[in-house]
This record gives C-alpha cells, sequence and structure tokens, in this order.
C-alpha cells in the first residue's frame, strides 16, 4: 500500500451493517481496486480552495477578512468593496454554476426532501448519525472538537438546521438560505481541519487528514441520500424523478460544499454506490463509538417536550432504538454500546400510514404541493422538540475553533 494512505484505510473492503442489502438489490459491487485506492488516498486530501483562502484569512487577519467573507456570503461578491483577490477568486468559483446544473431538479430534489416528513429526520438521525460513530477515524475529529462535553443533541440540531436550510423552497438558489448554510459548513470544516491537524495528539501517519474527502463524502451522500433510503423501507414512495432528483441536490450541495468530482453521485444508483463504497473504507468502530452513541441514544430522555416529558421521554428513546435497531442490525448495535435487538414497532407503525398518505399525495390534485408543507411543519416540530426555544446556529459547536486555529 502507499504509504501516503494512512493506516487506518484497511486492506480491503470492511462489511456494511444495513446497507449491503440495498447495495445487492441495485447491484452494486465492492469497490474496484482503483477505487479502494482512491478512497484510501482521499482520507489524506482536505478541501484545496477553502483551505487555501482560511490560510490566506489568517495570514491577512481574521478581524478584516472575516467580514469581508461573510458579506460576500450574505450578499455575493461584487458586493464586497475591493475584494481581495483570493477572496474574489473563491466566491467566483462558487457563484459561477457548473455546467451539469439543473435549477429546476435542485427545486424538485427540495421538495422531495420536505415530503419525507418527520420520519426522513429520523432516518437521519437515528441510522446515519448514530450509525456513523461506527466510522472511528471521524470520531477522533469529533472528540477533539468537543463532542462529548456539547452533547449530541446540539451537534445534531446545527446538522438539521443545515438541512432544513438545504431543502427549504428556493433554499439552494443563489444566495438562498441552504447555498449560504453550506458555504458557511465548507468554512467551519477549513477551522477544524487546520485547528485538529495541528493538535499534537493527532496522529496523521494513522487516522489522515481531519474532515478529509472520503468522510465528507460519506457524510454528504448519508445526511441527504440514505434518509430516502430508510424512508422507502418504511412506506415513504418515491418515484424515479424524485429519486434522481434529490441526488442532483445532493450533487450540487456536495460541490459547494467542496467534495471532490470523482465522489458526487450522478444519480440515485450512483450516490447509493458513493456512500456503499465509502462506508467499506471508514467502518471500523472502537472504543469512541460507543462513547459518542450511548449519550447520543440517550438523549431523546432531556428532549423538550410541552408535557409529560418524562413519559415522552422515555417513550422516544425506544422509537429511535426501534428504528437503528431495524436498519443497522444486532451487531453494529452491539458494537455502538446499545442494545443487540429493540423490537422494531415504530417503522412497522409507520408502514401503512407512510403508504397511505404517499399514494393519496399522488392521485389528489395538489397533493404533493399540501404533503410537502405538512412534512415541514413535522420537521420543524422535530427540531424545537431537539432544542426548545432556543436556535439552531450551524457552526455554534465549533465556535471555540475559530480563535483557536
Amino acid at each position: 500500500m502507499n504509504q501516503t494512505v494512512p493506516l487506518r484505510h484497511p486492506a480491503g473492503p470492511r462489511p456494511v451493517p444495513g446497507l449491503r442489502p440495498f447495495a445487492l438489490m441495485l447491484g452494486l459491487a465492492k469497490p474496484s481496486p482503483a477505487r479502494w485506492s482512491e478512497l484510501g488516498a482521499g482520507l489524506t486530501v482536505g478541501d484545496q480552495r477553502m483551505d487555501e483562502l482560511v490560510d490566506w484569512m489568517y495570514r491577512e487577519g481574521m478581524d478584516r477578512t472575516r467580514p469581508q467573507f461573510e458579506q460576500a456570503l450574505r450578499e455575493g461578491i461584487d458586493a464586497v468593496p475591493d475584494a481581495p483577490e483570493p477572496l474574489r477568486a473563491f466566491f467566483v468559483h462558487i457563484e459561477t454554476p457548473p455546467p451539469w446544473l439543473d435549477r429546476d431538479k435542485v427545486a424538485r430534489g427540495e421538495l422531495v426532501f420536505r415530503l419525507g416528513s418527520a420520519d426522513g429526520l429520523y432516518i437521519a438521525r437515528d441510522v446515519s448519525f448514530l450509525g456513523g460513530y461506527l466510522a472511528s477515524g471521524f470520531n477522533k475529529t469529533l472528540l477533539r472538537t468537543g463532542a462529548l462535553e456539547k452533547g449530541p443533541s446540539k451537534r445534531f440540531a446545527e446538522t438539521l438546521q443545515w438541512a432544513l436550510d438545504v431543502t427549504s423552497e428556493g433554499g439552494m438558489s443563489p444566495l438562498g438560505p441552504g447555498y449560504r448554510s453550506t458555504i458557511h459548513v465548507r468554512f467551519i470544516h477549513a477551522l477544524v481541519r487546520r485547528h485538529v491537524a495541528a493538535m499534537p495528539d493527532w496522529q496523521g501517519e494513522e487516522w489522515g487528514l481531519p474532515i478529509n474527502q472520503t468522510d465528507m463524502a460519506a457524510t454528504l451522500v448519508g445526511a441527504l441520500i440514505a434518509p430516502f433510503v430508510g424512508a422507502m423501507a418504511m412506506g415513504l414512495l418515491a418515484p424515479p424523478r424524485d429519486l434522481e432528483a434529490a441526488a442532483h441536490l445532493t450533487r450540487y450541495v456536495g460541490w459547494l460544499i467542496g467534495v471532490d468530482d470523482q465522489l458526487l453521485p450522478n444519480s440515485f444508483r450512483d450516490s447509493v454506490r458513493v456512500l456503499y463504497h465509502c462506508l467499506t473504507a471508514i467502518t471500523n468502530p472502537d472504543e469512541t463509538s460507543p462513547q459518542l452513541a450511548v449519550p447520543m441514544a440517550d438523549d431523546p430522555l432531556g428532549w423538550h417536550y410541552p408535557n409529560l416529558p418524562g413519559l415522552r421521554g422515555r417513550i422516544a428513546r425506544l422509537q429511535h432504538l426501534s428504528v437503528s435497531s431495524l436498519f443497522l442490525g444486532p451487531s453494529a448495535m452491539r458494537k455502538l454500546g446499545l442494545p443487540g435487538y429493540v423490537l422494531p414497532w415504530y417503522p412497522l407503525l409507520r408502514i401503512p400510514i407512510n403508504l397511505f398518505r404517499s399514494i393519496t399525495a399522488r392521485i389528489v390534485p395538489g397533493g404533493v404541493a399540501r404533503a410537502a408543507v405538512r412534512g415541514r411543519r413535522a420537521q420543524e416540530r422535530f427540531l424545537r422538540t431537539l432544542i426548545g426555544s432556543d436556535a439552531a446556529v450551524i457552526g455554534d459547536s465549533a465556535h471555540h475553533i475559530g480563535h483557536a486555529a
């Protein structure tokens, strides 16, 4: 193996809990040797455009360059008087749409995500997010940004707010809320990469680079595509047109957030392939997996309910464990320090409800638009349940890093 590939990269693909059957159904093969080498090399690669911009911002002084960056993000680079060339070059690049971008497809992808209602978010939390702790290499970065001290609810709420911005109506239009949130997340990633990689206990030869290309691609597709995979298993129907729109939205978001072209999905099937291949390279649970997963599993006990919070918190804990157990399986659950089997009562209850609502929305005139409105309300309620009356500020959990990087 090339010595530039970190030791965390295994000799061959590892098993992927939950996703392997779906990959087989789509006829997806394991990564080829060439692809496997790319995934290993990707563990050492960051986001060159943003990393170089952040290095320049620190050299010139964050007190001067950060306000310019924020103004360009809010209003566009042409609104920044005498914008310095490094800043202008970065924003001209991201403000110039890639030639493959289809904004009608992006808008459809935004709507499709809202159709997923709260159940799509549950899959994102209980499968993608919780199951993501099986990737111990990524956990090394999380723990060094204070993930345990800040608690799982805050971190997931920030991720959820980003997803809601991205999938709001017009969210990914020029200077839309999703566009701005995505570039903001890209900036935070660069700060974290700079800060964590410089820590004396960071073992680059073993772990690679913090927030690297392979980890970013897995996180991107896990956040935006995996919920569709799980939601379909829970009875939410999605025709091919909608699945392709969701994949196109994911491709554009990934392009904006700094994922390299070879790891961006070209279709829904390809998005599952990207996720599957990346996970075979990064799934490697260790002692950090239960360290992060157990507090997240118990987090519903402290959520914000208007009445009977104790009872509803206990029910919610079992509800979300039932989703995790069904999709991750006993072996993965035990590696996360969680019960090996929880009766999948919530997914089973939701299947007939979601099937009925999906079919009704497709056959009743205006049903899809109304279902999207209802779905977004349910998603926003779930966010309020997580954090109460507080606002979820993207990047707030890593706020201290901006001062230390």
